[in-house]
This record gives C-alpha cells, structure tokens and sequence, in this order.
C-alpha cells in the first residue's frame, strides 16, 4: 500500500490545485472563428489537465473490457448525456445544486470502480448506467461554463465548440488507455488481477474520499 500513498495524495489534492479554468482573452475583439476555437480548448482543457474527476471516470468505463469500440459506445452515451444536461443548465432550464452534484460525480466514479472489482465481464446494461452518470456530469460541466460565460452572440456555437473539446479530451484518455494497456494487456489471463483491481481500487480509494470531501465542504 505505501507505494500508493504518493499518487493518492498527489490525486487527491489535484482538484484544489487545479480546480477552475480562466479566461485571460476579450471575447469581443476575436473573430467567430477564433472564439470557436477558444471554447473549444476551454472543453479539452476540462478534460486534460484539469479534469481528473472526469479523466478517472472514463478510465473506470475503460480498465473493464479495454477494446476500443465498447470503450467509446460508453463515451458515446456519455457524451450525449452530459451534453442534454449542460444545454439545459446554460439555456436556464435547470438548477443544479453543486452541493449535491459534485458529490454524485464522485459516487459515480466509486460505483463504476467497484463493479470493475466485482464484475467479470462488461454487462449490456451499463451504458445506461454510464449515460444515467453523464447527466450528473454534465451539471458539472455547466457549473465551470457558467463561471467563464457564454458569449451571447455566439452562445451555441460556443456551447457546442466546448462539448466537441470535452469529447476530444475523452477519446484523447481512451486512445492513451488502450495504447499504453488495452493493446497488449487487454486480451492476457492476468489482465483483470494485476491491472483491473489494483487500478480500480486506486480508483475507488480517491473517489470516497472526494465523496466524502465534497459532502462536508
């Protein structure tokens, strides 16, 4: 356990280290091109560096069944969920409580890290448990959107250019997964011993202590 100690930390304390974007740019001196453009680092950027929350959950969908088509119908379903739920927030529709939601992002992870642990093989329902999460990560993503603003005239194309970025940032994790494990571990008798639950646990130790930060922040 003491060689875990360092990247738990280092894990854990992320969040505080790097926990909001900034807009250093005048929106209104940039072209249509150029503010697409903006919005759509801000979203990748959500995801690499500064979304390790987000990054841990697509892992998680990632260490169980580590082929690339499964992988990304998963990130597919979580794509459209959290995009439904981010629309909905900017446009007024919703209201979501960070207080609640942020905890939930971190039960999510936990609950997608312990199935890994205790499930042998990738069951059909769980693209629908991954799409039930992405609406709860999508009110996440709302909350770090509605902090930079929306430029009015541009306000979809904007919201659209940040979904796209996200969505890059997850295929960005997903590839690296599969190429650094996926590829030649993946199909190995031992692949679910020494790589599955050792990193799911990993995975679920940080996420319960999100948990139960966020609950009592």
């Amino acid at each position: 356990m003491s060689r875990l100690t360092f990247p738990l930390a280092v894990a854990m304390l992320l969040p505080h280290v790097a926990a909001a974007h900034i807009l250093d740019v005048d929106l209104s001196k940039l072209s249509r091109a150029d503010i697409i453009w903006t919005y759509t680092k801000l979203g990748y950027m959500h995801i690499l560096p500064l979304g390790l929350d987000h990054i841990l959950f697509i892992l998680s969908i990632f260490f169980l069944e580590p082929r690339l088509k499964p992988v990304l119908w998963q990130a597919t379903a979580f794509t459209v969920a959290h995009s439904i739920t981010l629309g909905l927030a900017l446009y007024g529709l919703i209201t979501p409580p960070t207080a609640i939601v942020e905890p939930v992002i971190a039960l999510s992870i936990l609950f997608v890290a312990l199935e890994n642990i205790f499930t042998d093989r990738l069951n059909p329902w769980r693209v629908a448990v991954v799409f039930g999460f992405g609406l709860i990560h999508g009110m996440g993503f709302a909350s770090a959107l509605t902090s930079l603003g929306l430029p009015r005239a541009l306000f979809f194309q904007s919201l659209v250019s940040f979904n796209i970025g996200v969505e890059l940032g997850q295929v960005t994790v997903i590839v690296l997964a599969w190429l650094l494990v996926g590829y030649w571990a993946g199909a190995k008798p031992w692949y679910k011993a020494r790589v599955v639950v050792p990193a799911s646990v990993a995975i679920g130790l940080i996420a319960a202590y999100w948990t139960v930060e966020r609950v009592f922040s």
